[in-house]
């Protein structure tokens, strides 16, 4: 009897050591919300340096929204020149990471090629369902759509990138140029400009080569990698690389001319000297940046400086920036993609979520002028301890967006109603991305070709601008490019196959 009793007790004893291992043993479970969610830690990656205050912002959205998520943030950096490179070597390492940036820019092509991201088509509308009916709402799921597996959660703005003619209005005026907003349309009046430009500003430099998005816009083409491009009304989307256009031809001419008038200066190729700064200082005069380009801030060390615009080309089709410009994705292994859905999902619903990613703590990371977020004082872009942080694009949100010191009051609605223009459309093969296995000797050929030679033509740094491109053509199809033309074109029509 006694042996029961002992045997009860020591059973006893331990049952309620092992109850209280239980209740106090793991932080995890007993730290859970009133939503009953245990606690975990989301892991992103992001492309540039961490600012300063980082950590302590990304704290308080975790503190703050405790309820809703239960979740820290453990948030990391990478520089620019090698987040690529890591981020794959970090998927084939099977790193179980839960979210990170990229882009058709980055690796996002070599991501999905090695089946790195996570097929979220069940979770994302049962996690993010606000976010899944804003996508739904713009269409942007095709292009995050291979296969029938959605892939990658793109950003939720609208934007076209067709080229515009700009240039230092307040020189025009003190020479005489009369030039008015939305006058010069063509290559041919941006010709003329230009050259009255150079007769009244000798010691002025006038344009620093001959963008390709002039003859695009011209030309009606869209590109689909490794400098292919086809054109917006043709159906099948027969693709061809860039030397063998119309266009491409027609910019060497251009290009040439504008070198032997000093349009494009000599040593333009050895000149380091950041173009920013020198159409900062007045130093270059014209330009042909995007719509968004336009109308963004530009810190002129001038307080006369005045900027004249005109869109080249408008009435031509343009290919909108694809929604898969600036993305985030959720990695294969992630240990926790359903809260990293529902943070997204949070980041479409609730402006505090908004407002602490993308600006920080007011007072300590921005201040607010009226709804503006300025920097604090001393600080600017560079500088900064959060504000305009690395990777942010892919978050922006254009029902939550502040004017900032870069952006006016109005600044993305304006932008989204631009490319809303019906000659803004959505490129057919957005979501497409060539695969380079079956031709990557070819392809890797056709490029150093390409690289070589264009980066003279498009500064009009050669003796005849046909007869370099005739040779540039003849070399590409010595290095069997038409075998990396008929791959591409097969993949192309596949994709078009299964859309």
């Amino acid at each position: 009897m006694r042996m029961l009793q002992r045997l009860f007790m020591v059973l006893l004893t331990m049952a309620v050591l092992t109850g209280s291992l239980f209740a106090s043993g793991g932080q995890e479970s007993a730290e859970t919300s009133e939503s009953g969610l245990e606690k975990v830690t989301l892991r992103f990656y992001f492309p540039g340096d961490k600012r300063d205050k980082t950590d302590e912002v990304w704290d308080l959205v975790g503190e703050k929204f405790k309820d809703q998520l239960n979740a820290d943030f453990d948030i990391n950096t990478i520089p620019f020149s090698d987040y690529s490179q890591k981020m794959t070597v970090m998927a084939a390492s099977g790193d179980d990471w839960d979210m990170n940036f990229d882009g058709d820019w980055l690796a996002y092509n070599q991501m999905i090629t090695s089946e790195a991201y996570m097929d979220i088509t069940d979770l994302l509308p049962k996690y993010a369902p606000d976010l899944y009916a804003a996508y739904k709402s713009l269409g942007s799921l095709g292009a995050a759509t291979i296969n029938g597996k959605i892939m990658c959660l793109p950003w939720t703005m609208s934007m076209n990138q067709r080229p515009f003619f700009k240039w230092r209005d307040d020189y025009a005026d003190a020479k005489g140029i009369d030039i008015a907003n939305d006058s010069i349309k063509t290559v041919e009046q941006m010709d003329e400009v230009m050259m009255a430009f150079r007769e009244a500003y000798p010691n002025k430099k006038i344009l620093e080569r001959a963008f390709k998005e002039i003859w695009l816009a011209k030309y009606e083409l869209a590109p689909i990698g490794y400098d292919y491009f086809f054109n917006l009304n043709d159906p099948e989307a027969k693709i061809m690389p860039f030397e063998q256009t119309d266009a491409y031809k027609e910019m060497a001419i251009w290009a040439k001319k504008w070198q032997d008038n000093d349009i494009i200066w000599k040593d333009v190729l050895i000149d380091k000297t950041n173009r920013n700064q020198m159409l900062n200082e007045g130093l270059l005069i014209t330009h042909v940046p995007s719509h968004e380009w336009v109308f963004a801030y530009r810190p002129y060390t001038e307080e006369s400086a005045r900027a004249g615009y005109s869109a080249l080309y408008l009435e031509n089709k343009y290919a909108d920036r694809t929604p898969l410009a600036n993305v985030v994705a959720i990695n294969r292994n992630a240990a926790n993609p359903e809260r990293a859905l529902m943070w997204l999902n949070l980041m479409e619903t609730s402006k505090e979520m908004y407002d602490l990613v993308q600006y920080g703590i007011e007072g300590v990371t921005y201040v607010l002028d009226g709804e503006r977020a300025n920097y604090p004082e001393g600080m600017n872009g560079g500088n900064s301890n959060y504000m305009e942080w690395g990777g942010q694009w892919a978050l922006w949100k254009p029902q939550y967006m502040r004017p900032n010191p870069a952006y006016g009051e109005g600044f993305w609605e304006a932008e989204a109603e631009f490319a809303s223009l019906p000659q803004n459309v959505n490129s057919p093969l957005d979501g497409f991305f060539p695969d380079p296995t079956e031709i990557q000797n070819e392809l890797t050929m056709r490029q150093q070709i390409f690289t070589e030679y264009n980066s003279l033509i498009q500064v009009g740094l050669v003796d005849d601008a046909e007869a370099i491109v005739a040779e540039m053509i003849q070399k590409g199809k010595d290095a069997n490019i038409d075998v990396v033309t008929a791959e591409l074109q097969k993949q192309v029509d596949a994709f078009l196959a299964n859309k």
